[in-house]
């Protein structure tokens, strides 16, 4: 199925923030990387980390481990650039990683307004592997070009917390959570490739056709294939079936909307966190598409 990348283009212009353009720009081509930083920089609070909704269901200006996330997948897609921001991302995850060196789903929020219940209800004493793992990952893949990134002692404690984490799952976790250790381990992968052997283990809780529903989310809410596994190369692209995939990648292209982008199948809980999520969706996709040799 091919893809009308013009569509997506006038899809950004017309609806995208302005963080979302700039990575649509990079993805076709783009090679100046100033414009995608000082976007991210918007975000950036004074103690290297970041809020005011870059993680759009989090519209609180806090610094939180939630929008870390979407601040290193800026630092990724500048890449082969680095961008001083990224070390200092790391020394604020030191600065509120828990003892055990993981991090907490979220911190507390000094305004509910936008937010969704999940992020005000979590408990910042407890360590995360969702959120410790869905950071991780990106971390890990901005450090094969960022030394700062991969001499951090953050990501390696980080890191050390996700594998004992994950080694110690004994029973099906839920949905998120075994997406986002999968991503860590296709991550890690690539300095450790001896975790080949625990992406293994947590592909047997996987249904051959990888779906599973997600525990509290939308009615037709669902981990898929593609959630899972992400790189073609990686060790978790292994757990499926090539059909599987090709049906994925299939029905991803498939999803673009008549007006250029790509929509989302969980909850909306506010208007602007919902457009936001629309043109980081729509960059998502086109880059997953690429990657698998669909672009």
């Amino acid at each position: 199925m091919e893809l009308d990348l013009d569509a997506a283009a006038d899809f950004m212009a017309t609806h995208a923030r302005i963080l979302d353009r700039h990575r649509f720009h990079l993805l076709r081509g783009g090679a100046d990387p100033t414009p995608a930083l000082a976007a991210v920089d918007a975000y950036r609070n004074s103690d290297g980390g970041y809020g005011w909704g870059l993680e759009p269901d989090l519209r609180s200006p806090e610094s939180q481990p939630g929008a870390a996330l979407h601040a290193f997948e800026v630092f990724e897609d500048i890449a082969p650039a680095t961008a001083p921001q990224a070390a200092a991302l790391c020394d604020w995850l030191e600065s509120v990683s828990l003892p055990d060196g993981g991090l907490p789903f979220a911190l507390p929020v000094t305004s509910s307004a936008g937010n969704a219940p999940w992020w005000a209800d979590s408990d910042p004493s407890a360590s995360s592997l969702q959120m410790t793992a869905c950071v991780t990952a990106v971390a890990l893949r901005v450090a094969a070009h960022d030394p700062a990134v991969a001499a951090h002692p953050w990501l390696e404690r980080a890191t050390r917390y996700c594998l004992g984490a994950i080694e110690a799952i004994g029973e099906t976790p839920h949905a998120m959570v075994l997406a986002f250790a999968m991503r860590f381990l296709d991550a890690v992968h690539a300095t450790r490739p001896e975790t080949a052997a625990l992406a293994g283990r947590l592909g047997r809780f996987i249904p051959a056709d990888g779906m599973m529903p997600v525990a509290g989310g939308t009615a037709d809410e669902k981990m898929r294939p593609l959630d899972f596994s992400v790189f073609p190369d990686g060790p978790v692209r292994a757990v499926f079936a090539p059909d599987v995939i090709d049906a994925e990648l299939d029905r991803l292209a498939g999803m673009q909307q008549n007006d250029g982008g790509w929509v989302v199948d969980y909850a909306k809980i506010s208007p602007a966190g919902a457009l936001d999520w629309r043109g980081h969706a729509t960059v998502h996709a086109i880059t997953v598409l690429r990657l698998n040799g669909r672009l």
